[in-house]
């Protein structure tokens, strides 16, 4: 019966993506929707990314310092390392879950009140789509979300070269030095593919849990948490399969 269930509401999403292209409304319209989207999910979550992309980078350089305990082992491994995990994992992929919490209950919660509210059945009265009027501005305006994780790398590699730095852990040109050995440029493209479809689940996920929502104001809570839970496990889940089909073959 929760396989049904669980397969019920796969085919739901998938049906609500083909609603969001049918129907659009006009762009004189859609361009202030974008335009607040942008404002409340992009700007909005800039300097929580910051904070978070900072202090982890220097934690990544400094916990890498303090395993480097051969003499033999250079000490431009630990830029190499910072890189590494930042570049391929922690920026678009940690920064996505932590976007699964702010974004996705953000999201879940505003469509939700209007589905309590009665707000999401006066648009259909009027005619317009409202899948299209209330999602596709979120997809527009997370189609800059690889902007947000392109200041989360730099910031990233940031925090760790003045914890390598400044912590005593080594010079900078040592930990420099390990930021350019053996760069692989695809490892940057292979960071902005995930990114791009952790957007697209950013903004579709936690808007399906609002907007087929039932129930009232205590609804609207439980929904957002199962919006974070599932986002975080389809990103997790994605995450695995896009690594094996980018890197593994």
């Amino acid at each position: 019966m929760m396989l049904i269930r669980y397969l019920t509401q796969i085919g739901r999403y998938f049906l609500m993506w083909r609603e969001i292209f049918k129907k659009p409304t006009k762009w004189s319209v859609m361009k202030g929707l974008i335009l607040k989207e942008i404002d409340d999910l992009i700007i909005d979550s800039l300097g929580i990314v910051a904070f978070i992309s900072f202090f982890v980078g220097g934690v990544v350089a400094i916990q890498t310092a303090l395993n480097l305990t051969n003499p033999l082992i250079p000490k431009y491994l630990i830029g190499f390392a910072t890189r590494q995990s930042v570049i391929l994992e922690f920026a678009p992929t940690f920064i996505s879950i932590v976007m699964a919490g702010k974004m996705g209950s953000f999201i879940t919660s505003s469509i939700g009140t209007m589905r309590v509210t009665e707000q999401i059945d006066a648009l259909e009265v009027m005619g317009v789509n409202s899948l299209n009027y209330l999602v596709f501005p979120k997809l527009i305006a997370l189609l800059l979300y690889p902007f947000v994780i392109g200041i989360s790398m730099f910031l990233g590699i940031l925090g760790g070269w003045i914890a390598a730095v400044y912590g005593g852990f080594g010079s900078s040109d040592e930990f420099i030095g390990g930021i350019q050995q053996e760069f692989i440029p695809f490892h940057i493209a292979y960071a902005f593919i995930k990114t791009f479809v952790f957007a697209l689940i950013l903004a579709t996920i936690p808007s399906f849990h609002g907007y087929y929502m039932k129930g009232g104001a205590l609804e609207v809570g439980k929904a957002s948490t199962v919006s974070f839970v599932w986002t975080s496990v389809t990103i997790i889940l994605m995450n695995y399969i896009l690594t094996q089909l980018l890197l593994a073959s």
